[in-house]
């Protein structure tokens, strides 16, 4: 459906699009993150465990976005529109 001109599909899909990316990432940040842990490398896997954090939460937050995309959509399907004509 669109709504104020957008494709609330196309947007909610790209949102996915985005999130599946960023659990790749996150995927091979851990396997790197395991990598400099076994080799002894204790500062790089302390960062690359804080980058994982923030890579979930960057997830959380295009959770979100996800939701707030059908909230904009229904709030935008209850509004009053005026058109000139």
């Amino acid at each position: 459906m669109c709504t104020n001109g957008v494709n609330t599909n196309q947007l909610k899909a790209t949102i996915e699009q985005i999130d599946e990316t960023v659990a790749l990432t996150r995927r091979w940040t851990h396997k790197l993150y395991h990598l400099a842990e076994y080799g002894g490398q204790a500062h790089t896997a302390d960062v690359l465990k804080e980058v994982q954090s923030l890579l979930d939460e960057a997830r959380a937050l295009l959770t979100d976005a996800n939701d707030a995309v059908d909230l904009d959509a229904k709030d935008s399907e209850n509004a009053v529109r005026v058109t000139l004509v």
